[in-house]
């Protein structure tokens, strides 16, 4: 009996070994496929879906008339969205028309004077060419009675009345040149009031072409086509010039932009193939393309940069932002939304 004890006692336990085994042999198989995977992939969790989001901004302010859309709807580029109250804005445009009219009126009285100074410069020219030959015939005359009055053919007082003649024709001639001169200065300064009128008639058109603007901007539309959210407007709320009030996610404007440690950059290139794996749908298979690299770290784009020159150094590993455009059905990618979580896989190796 003690020798069968002895004997079981003595017989080798060979399940342990086996086990052993099973478990190294295991582990060399995961290692050698973690390897394989990893010197033929590049991941990361730091990663999430981003989009062009385009805030709708109210250009004028006043009170909101009516609101056109609901919130997380799908809107078209240009579509009216919200309208703000216009009668102020009418009323403006109607005064800047006035005023319009009113300088291009002006326009015509300016043209119509500059017709009527120059009718009467025509008239005054006239006077001063009749004037003259009224002087040339006067002095011929008082030439006539200077050689007469000589030899006693005709009387002192002949000749003074010839004198007097004389200086009363250049009298006139005098004045019919100095009329003539302020004739042609009226022209002048008419047309010089006809550019400052034209002047002051394009500055009132461009008043209403201002209003006119203005006035459009009482009709809010889309900038793009997309999804409206983050509404912060209600009808009867008065806006301002410059606020928010609501936000449109464009369509196809979707990708990834995945943080990469920059001990990760060494391989990955523009064009190489991503795998995508999304947190809120596990099951959906999209695919993307590496697209661009930020030109800084993110640590260097936040409101305060680090600055590694004052106090003590203590290294950390930096993230590039790496954009991916996504690649897939429509209907997988309507599916996702800016900020939402991925998982990205860049293939740096066929």
């Amino acid at each position: 009996m003690a020798t069968q004890e002895t004997e079981t006692k003595k017989k080798p336990n060979k399940v342990l070994p086996i086990i052993l085994g099973v478990i190294l042999i295991g582990g060399a198989i995961f290692g050698v496929k973690e390897y394989i995977y990893f010197s033929k992939h590049v991941d990361t969790d730091d990663a999430q879906i981003d989009g062009d989001i385009s805030p709708v901004v109210a250009r004028v302010g006043g009170y909101v008339d009516s609101i056109l859309f609901e919130e997380n709807t799908h809107v078209n580029k240009d579509q009216l969205l919200v309208k703000i109250d216009d009668r102020d804005y009418k009323v403006k445009v109607e005064q800047a028309a006035a005023a319009s009219a009113g300088a291009s009126a002006g326009i015509n009285v300016g043209q119509s004077q500059i017709y009527a100074t120059a009718a009467n410069s025509s008239s005054a020219k006239a006077e001063v060419a009749s004037a003259k030959a009224r002087l040339d015939k006067v002095r011929k005359d008082y030439d006539r009675y200077a050689n007469l009055v000589k030899d006693g053919s005709v009387t002192r007082q002949q000749f003074d009345q010839a004198k007097a003649d004389l200086d009363v024709a250049q009298a006139n001639y005098q004045a019919s040149l100095d009329q003539y001169k302020a004739a042609q200065e009226q022209v002048g300064t008419t047309r010089s009031q006809l550019k400052v009128t034209n002047t002051s008639a394009t500055g009132r058109q461009a008043e209403v072409d201002f209003a006119k603007l203005q006035l459009s901007y009482t009709n809010i539309k889309s900038p793009a086509t997309g999804l409206a959210a983050k509404k912060n407007v209600q009808v009867g709320q008065l806006v301002q010039a410059g606020q928010t009030l609501f936000s449109i996610v464009n369509d196809n404007s979707l990708y990834i932009t995945a943080n990469f440690k920059e001990t990760q950059l060494e391989n990955i290139r523009n064009g190489q193939k991503v795998d995508v794996k999304v947190d809120a749908y596990p099951d959906l298979k999209i695919e993307g393309q590496v697209y661009n690299f930020s030109p800084a770290t993110g640590a260097k784009f936040s409101l305060l940069p680090p600055d590694n020159a004052t106090g003590n150094f203590v290294k950390v590993v930096q993230r590039v932002p790496v954009k991916i455009k996504l690649s897939g059905s429509k209907e997988d990618i309507a599916k996702l939304r800016p900020g939402m979580s991925v998982d990205v896989s860049v293939i740096t190796k066929d």
